[in-house]
């Protein structure tokens, strides 16, 4: 019987990565035991050994400690070649590989962290991509133990080497125990946090500065875990005593919201297929003809009700990794806004409905217009704009969870998140994003509270201009004002959802 790698169907054509290894192994079988040959090799020689050995390591789990051997004794990269090549296996074949070659993947991953080989950090990155959120089958519950208790058993190693690999680990643990204190007790699963909460734990005890680099999406994170006793003393020590923390200058949780999280962690929580699937909607598919797009992307990867916990990952993902080039060159191109109107309805259970509106909205709490990008917070204005009047109770959920996020989100520190709000739609109106703020403050089909509500955070923003201009005058001598509110919204209205 043939080796192989992955599980295919009757029809499906063969894969052409396994192919290529497949077809190295095959020539080079006569190598691969030993005694292995001295020979210095060409560079195509050493490729396709490479290829070679991965294969046999994969599928021939009894000769993997020869295999390795012999990969020790030829490389001349650093492993640089070989590591690429299992990166790519991870994005492109995972979900299909056999679980003998899963099992074998994440012993040769091993091996590559115990040589440091060149390029381990971005497999371990690849690896915890494909960890599923809401997935509570036993090979994804397998894969998120296998990892964490790499992680575990490798500490000191990863916290010299390379430290940002903890922190990306930080970042998907934190997002994946929300999930698993949500399924029922097992001995599995109830192994599975135990070592969650200790990594997630000793990384935020012990090297905090490193965990404020994910940046005020850490905060978001850690908001759903407060239940947990050991996040509710993270909590108690953030709010009242930072100084635990003992990390330079931090001396209070605002300076955390402040932090404009890197685009890259909302890519640990979605997979390349996933990834792949959801920028293929957004660049090639036109605004009227998404619907059959959406209903095979909703059966692929939102088939069962565990998995509505991931909306909220993909609304992070679409504000903050992906940028809208072809909404501009090609207006009518399915934009961001709509894809994430349609993922607000797929919700079904309240709290997530509620953490999905959190994420469209997180960067407009603390928007602060000399880090954050404008981008992150266009979807949203632009949901809420174009909902008028055809989905005016989008218009209306929206605006109001805004106006009532801003004013309970922190009490403590409200002046901040009002400010950075404000910030928000001023920036929105300074770039043409829209051409006015009326469409909301005059529109008759939205509420005279929520209007009202919105009207007072529009004092807050045309106070903060006015500040800065009366500095800039004193500066520069300039004194005439920006009218942030025009009467209407002219030429640059966008269009109504279909």
């Amino acid at each position: 019987m043939a080796l192989k790698l992955i599980q295919r169907g009757i029809h499906e054509a063969e894969n052409p990565i396994e192919v290529s290894l497949r077809e190295a192994f095959e020539l080079r079988k006569p190598q691969l035991t030993p005694p292995f040959s001295l020979k210095v090799l060409t560079q195509e020689e050493y490729s396709k050994i490479n290829k070679a050995l991965i294969f046999g390591i994969l599928s021939q789990p009894h000769l993997a400690k020869v295999h390795i051997k012999h990969l020790h004794a030829i490389i001349t990269d650093g492993y640089g070649f070989f590591t690429c090549i299992l990166v790519n296996i991870v994005d492109e074949l995972y979900p299909k590989l056999l679980d003998s070659v899963k099992i074998q993947l994440i012993w040769v991953t091993k091996e590559m962290l115990n040589v440091l080989a060149i390029g381990f950090d971005k497999l371990l990155v690849a690896i915890l991509r494909q960890i599923v959120g809401g997935d509570f089958r036993e090979g994804n519950l397998w894969l998120c133990l296998e990892m964490v208790t790499l992680f575990l058993a490798n500490w000191d190693c990863l916290l010299e080497e390379e430290p940002l690999v903890l922190n990306k680990g930080l970042y998907v643990f934190l997002r994946l125990l929300t999930d698993h204190y949500r399924v029922p007790s097992n001995p599995m699963i109830d192994a599975l946090k135990r070592m969650e909460v200790e990594f997630c734990i000793r990384l935020l005890r012990e090297h905090f500065p490193l965990c404020l680099k994910i940046g005020r999406d850490l905060i978001r994170l850690l908001q759903d875990l407060v239940h947990i006793p050991e996040f509710k003393a993270i909590w108690k020590d953030l709010l009242l005593n930072p100084r635990q923390f003992r990390a330079d200058e931090f001396e209070d949780i605002s300076q955390i919201y402040r932090i404009r999280t890197p685009g890259l962690y909302f890519l640990l929580r979605i997979t390349p297929e996933m990834e792949t699937k959801l920028r293929f909607l957004l660049t090639h598919v036109k605004l009227g003809s998404q619907k059959r797009y959406q209903v095979w992307f909703a059966k692929k990867f939102l088939g069962v009700p565990e998995r509505e916990t991931i909306l909220t990952d993909i609304v992070r993902f679409i504000c903050c990794s992906v940028r809208p080039s072809s909404e501009i060159t090609e207006p009518d191109i399915l934009p961001r806004w709509a894809v994430i109107g349609w993922l607000l309805k797929s919700c079904r259970k309240s709290y997530i409905e509620a953490n999905v509106k959190l994420a469209l909205f997180y960067d407009w709490l603390f928007f602060d217009e000399t880090t954050d990008n404008v981008m992150n917070i266009e979807p949203a204005i632009l949901l809420m704009v174009n909902s008028i009047p055809k989905y005016i109770e989008v218009t209306h959920t929206l605006l109001e969870f805004l106006l009532i996020v801003v004013d309970n989100y922190d009490i403590e520190r409200k002046e901040i998140i009002s400010r950075g709000a404000s910030t928000a739609l001023s920036m929105i109106v300074e770039n043409g994003i829209i051409g006015s703020l009326d469409v909301l403050t005059r529109c008759d089909m939205i509420s005279p509270v929520l209007r009202e509500m919105l009207g007072k955070m529009l004092l807050v923003m045309q106070s903060s201009h006015s500040k800065k201009l009366r500095s800039a005058s004193v500066i520069h001598d300039i004194s005439p004002p920006i009218h942030l509110l025009p009467s209407s919204l002219g030429s640059q209205h966008p269009n109504r959802v279909s």
